[in-house]
């Protein structure tokens, strides 16, 4: 079993960015946090699948070269190869939930 308090853990950035709320053994979740005009950066993973779900707010996702509007209860699944970013362009913060399966933390490559 484990056990993960969102509140005492921190965004990669500080005060947003990536937020792990678990890690391995077989997936890693967290949050994400965008604020106005942040980006996640353009990546895609050797293996790994990766899963979005938007909590708040909302963002547009870059998928392959396609420009995706989203909304809170989207929900978007890239396969291993799909180049993506997520841009936040709405003017207020954005929350999204993140999966990725499996854990292989090394996974991911920047393009």
């Amino acid at each position: 079993m484990q056990h993960a308090k969102e509140s005492d853990l921190t965004y990669r950035n500080g005060a947003s960015g990536v937020k792990y709320l678990m890690r391995g053994p077989r997936i890693d979740w967290g949050v994400l946090l965008l604020l106005p005009d942040e980006t996640l950066g353009q990546h895609y993973h050797a293996e790994v699948e990766e899963t979005f779900y938007v909590l708040q707010g909302a963002c547009t996702f870059l998928i392959s070269g396609e420009r995706l509007a989203a909304s809170e209860g989207d929900v978007f699944r890239m396969e291993a190869t799909d180049r993506h970013d997520i841009l936040n362009d709405s003017g207020a913060p954005c929350k999204l939930v993140f999966i990725k399966c499996p854990y292989l933390p090394k996974d991911k490559v920047d393009c």
